[in-house]
């Protein structure tokens, strides 16, 4: 089992940049693919984007794409989300995902944190 516990949510003005943490326990993160998703009131949840463990490659979707960058310390067993140019659509709580040895991927993802909020005023 691997625990997942996200940080660094907050309220900020529209422009500014966030970038959250996702600190995993349990388990070593580095043979895992790791992934962000989010949930906006009244929406479904959706993929941000994901980081494989073997190359370190990642996805994004496509909207977020040149905004958002993940990347990972498997040291500190930490993956991030840097979050820039932020826009009010972007309000959301940020979910951090795993799944152990899984090609980097948009869906089927195993281990879940609790979430952090984003919240982000025009």
């Amino acid at each position: 089992q691997v625990q997942l516990v996200e940080s660094g949510g907050g309220s900020v003005q529209a422009g500014d940049s966030l970038r959250l943490s996702c600190s995993a326990s349990g388990r070593t993160i580095s043979r895992f693919a790791m992934a962000w998703f989010r949930q906006a009131p009244g929406k479904e949840r959706e993929f941000v984007g994901a980081i494989g463990w073997r190359s370190g490659s990642t996805i994004y979707a496509v909207s977020l794409k040149g905004r958002f960058t993940i990347s990972r310390d498997n040291a500190k067993n930490t993956v991030y989300l840097q979050m820039n140019s932020l826009k009010s659509e972007d309000t959301a709580v940020y979910y951090c995902a795993a799944k152990e040895e899984g090609a980097v991927r948009r869906s089927g993802y195993d281990y879940w944190g609790q979430g952090t909020q984003v919240t982000v005023s025009s």
